[in-house]
């Protein structure tokens, strides 16, 4: 049932983030349609419309006309390639090709040689020369103004403004006029740029969010994996280490004819089951390092090696009078110690020591085969343990301890740090057990 119940929270979560994204792929959509849209929208109303007078202006004014509209419509069209690359440009996914610029900076000077020559054939009514005006720039600084920076846009516009003032002023055009067309460039080139940016600013913060849930949800995947590899370390290292010695104990009494070589090897297959059930607990994540079990498996694990082992503190406020999650924690170092010990040293004694000072329990396993023992300060047994205790505001020191003794120590505060959580125990159901 608890797998169940696993397996739909996963589902919920996924369908969750999915729907997220989806919406904020809609919202992008939308934002990225809008700003193809409007060039079209300033070309069939601002740019269109007063293209009409052009009908009574003459053969020159009609041509003129219709090339401006032309040119306009194609510049639409390159715009609106030129949007989503300037997104990506925008965002830093992707470089822009600035060659793609070329054209659309060639469409917008013949259109601003259009513009100009309608206004000296009078191809245009006056009030009709300052909607142009608004249209001219539209479908090419959509896309600029993602491309560079707000202050190079502004001089650019600023220079096109002076040109485009300045040739109108060339062709005889009233000074009424010329301040109607640099208003009208001020009102297009503040329009692009507090409606394009805005919106691409916001659509990459967006974008930057779910990237984040993206890799939080990455990283939790990783830490889980890190989790289970390190429990599994942690759960078959002993017990490997007891199958293997006593395997070997039993080959030498079956060698000597010894009957107590079967009794050897049902302990192996004991133990071998204990931990296939261990691996399903560490699969299932119910595991949890009893610190009185662990003890007591560490003594009769080394005492059956030949290494005497003293327990001590085991029933004292440091050992039973630990909150749960301190017993866990030290109930893995015991396990990783005694396996160390197994693997590595060839001790005659070791001594488990529970204890509690300024405000904190201390574990210490000392054993005199510190001759044998290799650094196994960066092993990833210990590793692992150091994280455990690390969660809890704890640590682990391992090394000779003088004399031949090795001595790992293991320090946990009675009370979590603030800022780090506490492990709250987990209830065990009569099944799982």
């Amino acid at each position: 049932m608890k797998e169940l119940t696993e397996v739909i929270g996963h589902v919920r979560g996924w369908r969750r983030g999915w729907t997220e994204r989806t919406k904020l792929q809609r919202i992008d959509l939308y934002t990225r349609v809008t700003l193809c849209a409007l060039p079209w929208i300033f070309l069939v109303s601002w740019g269109l419309l007063p293209l009409g007078a052009t009908l009574d202006r003459g053969p020159a004014a009609i041509a003129l006309g219709g090339a401006f509209f032309a040119v306009n419509a194609v510049q639409c069209l390159l715009s609106n390639r030129n949007v989503s690359l300037s997104f990506a440009h925008y965002r830093g996914s992707e470089p822009f090709p600035m060659r793609r610029l070329r054209l659309p900076a060639a469409l917008l000077a013949v259109l601003t040689g259009l513009l100009v020559a309608l206004a000296a054939v009078g191809g245009i009514k006056d009030e009709g020369l300052a909607l142009l005006v608004l249209d001219l720039p539209v479908a090419f600084t959509i896309p600029y103004v993602l491309l560079v920076p707000v202050r190079t846009y502004l001089l650019h516009c600023a220079a096109f403004a002076v040109a485009l003032v300045a040739l109108l002023a060339a062709v005889g055009v009233p000074g009424g006029l010329l301040f109607g067309a640099a208003l009208s460039l001020f009102v297009v080139f503040l329009l692009v740029l507090t409606s394009t940016r805005p919106s691409a600013w916001s659509m990459s913060v967006m974008w930057q969010a779910e990237d984040a849930r993206d890799m939080q949800a990455r990283l939790a995947v990783a830490e889980e994996r890190l989790r289970f590899g390190r429990d599994m370390h942690d759960v078959l290292g002993r017990n490997l280490a007891v199958i293997a010695l006593k395997s070997e104990l039993a080959v030498e009494l079956a060698q000597r004819g010894n009957a107590a070589a079967v009794d050897q090897m049902v302990e192996v297959q004991r133990i071998a089951r204990a931990s296939q059930q261990e691996v399903r607990d560490v699969v299932r994540g119910y595991r949890e390092a009893d610190l009185p079990t662990e003890l007591l498996g560490a003594k009769g694990v080394l005492e059956a090696a030949g290494i005497s082992c003293t327990v001590e503190g085991a029933d004292g406020p440091a050992g039973i009078g630990a909150p749960s999650a301190i017993q866990a924690a030290l109930g893995w170092v015991v396990r990783e110690a005694a396996t160390n010990v197994l693997r590595h040293g060839d001790p005659r004694h070791c001594v488990i020591r529970l204890t509690t000072a300024a405000g904190a329990v201390v574990l210490e396993v000392e054993n005199d085969g510190a001759g044998a023992v290799p650094e196994v300060g960066g092993g990833s047994g210990l590793a692992g343990l150091r994280e455990r205790l690390a969660a809890l505001g704890g640590s682990l020191e391992a090394g000779a301890a003088g004399d031949g003794l090795f001595r790992v120590t293991a320090t946990v505060p009675l009370t979590a740090p603030r800022g780090l959580p506490s492990p709250a125990p987990r209830s065990v159901s009569p099944e799982e057990r």
